[in-house]
């Protein structure tokens, strides 16, 4: 029978991966500052540059006049507060990202723009369709790119995926509060921060007793990236049954 740290680690990293630049694919204007916002801070700290790129437009995250435009506004304000640079809007229709040669061109030419270390994507369990999709693009794109400097990580969203790697964040949270903070379109609509905060806590679960906030994240091998990403998913599935 497998046991917990088969699954989750008992003790921290400092950061995914130690070196930059690191990529960040964002569903929506938003989903960076909630899934690892307390780890870009951390790396900003330490001088990594970090770019992120927001796949949709967000128009369907509420009924607010010229939302597409504010969450804009919001995810340049958040971007900032956590000392990444200004983000690149690709500006897909917001719940209708498809696995288009479109969609994974825009993907594998930032890639190839940005040269990055690190590349980051949303975890596999995650249940937006958005979400699932940019993933998928990001996994193509890194499968046909091919290089083998380059990590690929996912983070988690608004659901717990399979994770490697825990981030301790507990100096970074007031940072990733005001971040989140300035998703003011979207905190109308949900408790968001409060969902994001009380993920930290959760994934702090198997830490020393003085840790209360983490982030969690998959750093995956070259040898991960040749199977398929649904493989992926099903293989980590697999494990909770091999008893």
């Amino acid at each position: 029978m497998l046991n917990e740290n088969q699954f989750v680690p008992y003790e921290t990293t400092e950061l995914p991966v130690a070196s930059g630049p690191w990529l960040v694919f964002a569903p929506h204007a938003d989903d960076e500052s909630f899934g690892m916002g307390g780890t870009l801070a951390k790396a900003a700290r330490k001088g990594i540059e970090t770019h992120l790129v927001i796949m949709t437009d967000g128009a369907l995250g509420g009924d607010q006049e010229k939302l597409v435009q504010v969450r804009q506004q919001e995810a340049s304000e958040a971007a900032q507060i956590l000392g990444m640079r200004t983000p690149v809007f690709l500006d897909n229709r917001d719940r209708h990202l498809h696995l288009s040669t479109v969609a994974q061109q825009q993907v594998k030419a930032a890639i190839l723009e940005i040269q990055p270390t690190a590349v980051y994507f949303p975890g596999c369990f995650e249940l937006h369709p958005d979400h699932r999709t940019t993933a998928a693009l990001v996994w193509t794109a890194l499968q046909e790119i091919n290089n083998e400097e380059i990590v690929p990580v996912s983070y988690e969203i608004l659901v717990q995926s399979p994770i490697n790697t825990l981030v301790d964040i507990g100096a970074q949270l007031n940072i990733k509060k005001t971040a989140i903070a300035a998703y003011t379109s979207q905190l109308n609509e949900n408790r968001y921060l409060e969902i994001a905060l009380a993920m930290n806590q959760l994934r702090a679960a198997t830490l020393r007793g003085d840790i209360s906030h983490a982030e969690g994240f998959y750093c995956y091998k070259h040898r991960d990236m040749a199977r398929s990403y649904a493989e992926f998913a099903e293989r980590k599935i697999a494990l909770y049954f091999d008893l």
